[in-house]
């Protein structure tokens, strides 16, 4: 009953839009991934143009759905972010192999339908972690889609993937408040998901914008909040631009993501946020 008066009080507040499900599996594991450009996918992308070409671990599988932007349940396929980071042209990101990862290992806890619910924006000039506070537009939009995800078809978000910090690394004293700038954001999008362990999967910088990288990573991997952790993205390999992950570190990237939840996590916890019956 709480759960349904918290989802109606968000719904008046326009932060609630049902999505329309092609699954009504009530198995279905959410995964949100949100952050900025390399968790939105830049891999195969030169001269703003995305090479088509998708890997194996990459392929589109019946069980893996994402949440369009238009709130709907479609197949998922690469690339992932492509009606959501619109300002920039979109390619290969981790989210495919993580949820390819996560079905088919041995010691898996996941069973049924994966449900992708892509977040992240990078843009033109990527995005800062005070752009991701509560109340900010993104803070808003990934909490509409978050809970959009939970109105059709039942299932329970099983974690989140966090990859961002590179515009942070610009200004000394962006750098000097992301640790906490970003246990805030943690702490708050837990609260706001009704969810005070949901686990996330942070990813510390393999590179950034600015002078300042080791300082923003320092932060990230100085993150202690419980069943926040962190893989280590540095020493992957970067596009020319020496800024964006390519094809086949996002593929390395998506399986270290898989692994750090399925071995640190080995028995995911699941979401307390509110699930709508179809009554």
């Amino acid at each position: 009953m709480l759960g349904f008066v918290w989802l109606m009080l968000l719904a008046y507040a326009g932060l609630v839009v049902p999505a329309s499900s092609q699954d009504h599996n009530n198995n279905k594991n959410i995964f949100i991934l949100a952050g900025q450009s390399n968790m939105s996918g830049r891999g195969g992308i030169n001269n703003l143009t995305w090479d088509g070409v998708v890997p194996p671990q990459c392929q589109p599988n019946p069980a893996i759905l994402r949440l369009s932007s238009e709130l709907k349940w479609v197949q998922a396929s690469e690339p992932l972010h492509k009606d959501i980071d619109v300002n920039v042209t979109c390619g290969v990101g981790p989210g495919m192999v993580f949820a390819n990862t996560v079905l088919h290992k041995k010691d898996s806890s996941i069973r049924g339908v994966v449900g992708l619910v892509p977040c992240a924006v990078g843009g033109t000039k990527g995005t800062k972690i005070s752009e991701w506070g509560r109340g900010t537009y993104l803070y808003n939009q990934l909490l509409r889609r978050a809970s959009a995800a939970l109105q059709d078809g039942g299932g329970s978000i099983q974690a989140v993937l966090w990859y961002q910090g590179e515009s942070d690394t610009v200004n000394l004293q962006d750098a000097a408040l992301y640790k906490g700038r970003l246990e805030r954001f943690f702490m708050d999008l837990r609260a706001d998901l009704q969810s005070p362990l949901l686990p996330i999967i942070q990813v510390a910088l393999a590179s950034g914008q600015g002078a300042y990288i080791e300082k923003v990573r320092e932060a990230q991997l100085g993150i202690h909040l419980a069943h926040v952790k962190c893989v280590d993205a540095k020493g992957l390999q970067l596009e020319p631009d020496h800024l964006h992950l390519t094809t086949q570190a996002e593929v390395q990237l998506g399986k270290m993501l898989a692994d750090a939840f399925l071995h640190t996590l080995p028995t995911p916890l699941q979401s307390n946020a509110p699930k709508t019956s179809h009554n």
